[in-house]
């Protein structure tokens, strides 16, 4: 049997769909050491800027001295990708501290996350390991796929009847490109979620793969033009 959610916002053209996504963004500020969470109600997470780092001595300065708070022109090379990476087509995301700081861009500054997005109207499906399902498009519509993983992020997610010891390992993800090699330009697709498709990133680990797709007239060059990239 098949286990998986499927999360459906609206069918529309890419070129639409990307052009909507330029006129309006949220954007969320975390404090140093606190876990930073991006989430949309409707579609999927498409990150646009993000720097850890100090640019202004106001945010996040409560109750810290001066001398944490002084140097403004601090920035870690690399955040924005990073969070691409963790965010892009997901619905929520959370990103750990220790998965940010690699490296210190300004000793003795206090730091904090920031990051703007937008929620790009999308498929959104969650596939259990050895599951299978199809993924598709209205008659006349082709598969463009805008991102993929496979591994686990949480300890809820396809956890049913599963022991603990099988989903406590949740910062195990892979991105993949398989799923946008076998799926983009068709009008439907059969996907599997298994060790055999896509390998296997951390042993002994219940895993599911997550992706999230949109549906835009086969031949629209345009579309083509503009499609997001695949993780």
């Amino acid at each position: 049997m098949s286990h998986f959610r499927l999360s459906i916002a609206l069918l529309l053209p890419l070129s639409f769909l990307l052009a909507t996504a330029d006129a309006s963004s949220d954007s969320v500020i975390t404090c140093q050491g606190q876990v930073h969470r991006l989430a949309c109600d409707s579609g999927v997470i498409s990150v646009l800027t993000a720097q850890f780092g100090r640019s202004d001595p106001q945010t996040c300065s409560e109750g810290r001295p001066a001398e944490q708070l002084r140097n403004t022109n601090c920035s870690l090379d690399g955040t924005q990708d990073l969070v691409k990476r963790r965010c892009d087509g997901k619905k929520v995301c959370e990103v750990n501290y220790d998965d940010i700081q690699t490296s210190d861009p300004c000793v003795g500054t206090f730091k904090y996350l920031q990051t703007n997005y937008t929620c790009l109207p999308a498929i959104h499906l969650v596939l259990c390991e050895d599951s299978q399902t199809l993924l598709h498009c209205a008659e006349g519509q082709v598969i463009s796929v805008y991102g993929a993983d496979y591994g686990r992020r949480d300890g809820t997610t396809c956890s049913h009847k599963r022991p603990d010891s099988q989903i406590q390992n949740v910062n195990c993800w892979a991105p993949t490109s398989k799923v946008a090699q076998s799926c983009n330009g068709k009008n439907s697709c059969s996907v599997r979620a298994a060790n055999s498709e896509f390998g296997d990133p951390c042993y002994g680990t219940y895993k599911y793969l997550e992706a999230s797709y949109v549906c835009h007239l086969n031949g629209d060059r345009k579309s083509r033009r503009r499609s997001p990239p695949c993780s």
